[in-house]
């Protein structure tokens, strides 16, 4: 352990490091700095890092690197990062486009129930924020966000849905995000994107990134009909 971040073994062929100051926002950019430098060219035997809120999991390959040899690279890598600094100096910006209630959003009257809003109060919230993106979940990319500010969390559903449409806006907890393909899901679906997250031809697969950030616009549904299947881009490239 160092004074940043714990080193764990995971397995033969990993390593969890966990950011360890106790503040919450610099543990988050611990993880997501680390899992950048471990994946830059020039470090050998890394197949991938995948960072969370306050953890990144490094997979590396035992034929080429071990564990201890990992670790020292962590350990010289926490020596030069400076978790004060943004994860990212220049985050982009995404609008996305939501229909609230009705088919897209069955849970939204569930949701205010709960948590003792009307519909329209939920809706506020939700729009409210500028969210920062977390990080990266299953299914397809989706971006994980903190929020919104509700009186009380969102319990996952007791019966998950076999199928949650691509587009779909939830929430779970005190977390947010967008469902980028098609997929089973327990979360709570207050409103629908017409926008396309995820494109299998692009690389990267979604256009954001932990560190941008997301907020969201409230449409009707003729405006749904006019942006359905357009791809969603940073809101200086949509401009």
């Amino acid at each position: 352990m160092t004074d940043l971040a714990r080193i764990q073994p995971t397995g033969e062929s990993a390593l969890r490091v966990t950011g360890a100051t106790g503040d919450r926002e610099t543990d988050w950019r611990i993880a997501h700095m680390v899992a950048r430098a471990v994946t830059t060219p020039g470090i050998e035997g890394v197949h991938t890092a995948i960072p969370t809120y306050e953890s990144t999991l490094i997979e590396f390959d035992p034929l080429t690197t071990t564990a201890a040899a990992m670790s020292a690279i962590v350990q010289a890598v926490l020596g030069e990062i400076d978790p004060s600094q943004p994860l990212t100096r220049n985050p982009r910006e995404f609008v996305v486009p939501v229909l609230y209630g009705g088919e897209g959003g069955p849970d939204l009257p569930d949701v205010a129930a709960l948590t003792g809003l009307d519909e329209e109060e939920v809706v506020a919230a939700h729009l409210a924020p500028t969210y920062v993106i977390r990080c990266l979940g299953a299914p397809g990319g989706s971006p994980m966000l903190d929020g919104p500010d509700l009186p009380v969390p969102v319990p996952r559903l007791k019966s998950p849905r076999v199928h949650v449409p691509q587009g779909a806006v939830s929430l779970a907890g005190r977390q947010a995000t967008i469902t980028p393909a098609p997929a089973p899901g327990g979360w709570s679906l207050i409103g629908r994107t017409p926008l396309v997250v995820l494109d299998l031809d692009a690389d990267p697969l979604v256009p954001y990134a932990p560190g941008d950030t997301l907020r969201f616009e409230r449409i009707d549904e003729e405006r749904f009909a006019e942006l359905r299947g357009r791809r969603l881009e940073p809101a200086e490239a949509a401009a």
